[in-house]
């Protein structure tokens, strides 16, 4: 009984009490197999969002499954900050360690070619800040990441990584 009081008192006077009452919020933070690997924010060169010869495909999401089992994409969504939204409809399945480039524009999806194309020519995500939001089948949140290019992408080029 003394033991605990005293390892109690120890902790909470060297200031690690909130330390490890911090340390469950951060551990749900990312509680989904499947997080947001990085962001093209900003396609290179000048942004154009025609279907042909527009540079939407060059905007991409990376996913990836960070878990040890296979994980269905199915029913999984996408979100910005001002609410436009892309739903994976097919079937796509991701080994371990596997990712997934959601691109803007046409394209044919290919498990291959680790590509899903959201079928629309409007860019989605902000060049200068937006935030990122994936939910999983049932509508719990999977990973959310908020940007600003002024911020988060220090080397200018588009791009911002957030799990390796």
């Amino acid at each position: 009984m003394r033991l605990r009081y005293a390892i109690a008192a120890s902790v909470a006077s060297s200031g690690m009490l909130a330390a490890l009452a911090a340390a469950p919020a951060q551990a749900t933070e990312y509680s989904s197999a499947l997080k947001i690997k990085g962001v093209q924010y900003d396609a290179p060169g000048r942004d154009s969002n025609r279907c042909n010869g527009g540079n939407t495909k060059d905007e991409y999401l990376t996913i990836k499954n960070y878990s040890r089992t296979t994980v269905n994409l199915k029913g999984y969504v996408v979100k910005d900050a001002a609410g436009n939204k892309f739903t994976f409809t097919a079937s796509h399945v991701l080994e371990p360690g596997d990712y997934v480039r959601l691109r803007g524009g046409r394209g044919t999806d290919s498990d291959r070619d680790n590509v899903v194309y959201r079928q629309n020519c409007n860019f989605i995500w902000n060049n200068d800040k937006d935030t990122i939001y994936l939910y999983k089948p049932g509508g719990a949140r999977a990973d959310v990441h908020a940007y600003t290019k002024s911020a988060d992408d220090r080397d200018g080029n588009g791009y911002i990584t957030y799990h390796d």
